[in-house]
């Protein structure tokens, strides 16, 4: 009789496990319910050699409350911050910022020449085509799982980075 019950439950059971990671690496955790909606997220891939990088991606904010992404992490880099560009003195100059807004029912896009999250001093080098997870956290403690992949910027420029909408 055990060896019967063992014959059906397995399988069972290693479908359930297959499911969950298959759902795991498709995106679909804890901040697919998340109030702000993730659209075309993608890292910069770098010249070899290069130790930083930046992710951009447009945050569409479904919720009735302003909310503000203060901070990003990353196992791809030592240090990851909020940047922005700023014109000074007719020089465009890239600085850290405390936060990102995203206001209730509207659009925030991270772009390059513009806000992203910096990734500074890069464990190894990036491929393209791997993906980076960034995780964001929000003003109100939430925190939510993004999975970037690696994109070529002169692929993106030629329209090879339309319809990625994550």
């Amino acid at each position: 009789m055990m060896p019967t019950l063992m014959r059906t439950l397995l399988p069972a059971a290693l479908m359930l496990f297959m499911g969950a990671a298959w759902a795991g690496s498709h995106g679909h955790d804890a901040g697919a319910s998340h109030p702000v909606k993730v659209h075309m997220p993608f890292v910069r891939l770098m010249p070899p050699g290069q130790p930083n990088t930046a992710a951009f991606m447009t945050l569409e904010n479904t919720a009735g409350q302003d909310l503000a992404v203060v901070s990003a992490e990353s196992g791809v880099s030592r240090v990851v911050e909020l940047h922005t560009h700023t014109m000074h003195e007719g020089v465009m100059r890239m600085r850290q910022i405390e936060r990102i807004e995203v206001p209730a029912g509207g659009r925030t896009e991270l772009k390059p020449g513009g806000l992203h999250v910096m990734l500074i001093g890069l464990h190894e080098p990036l491929q393209e085509g791997q993906v980076v997870e960034v995780t964001l956290v929000y003003d109100d403690g939430s925190r939510q799982l993004v999975r970037a992949p690696v994109r070529d910027p002169g692929d993106m420029m030629r329209g090879g980075g339309h319809g990625m909408n994550h």
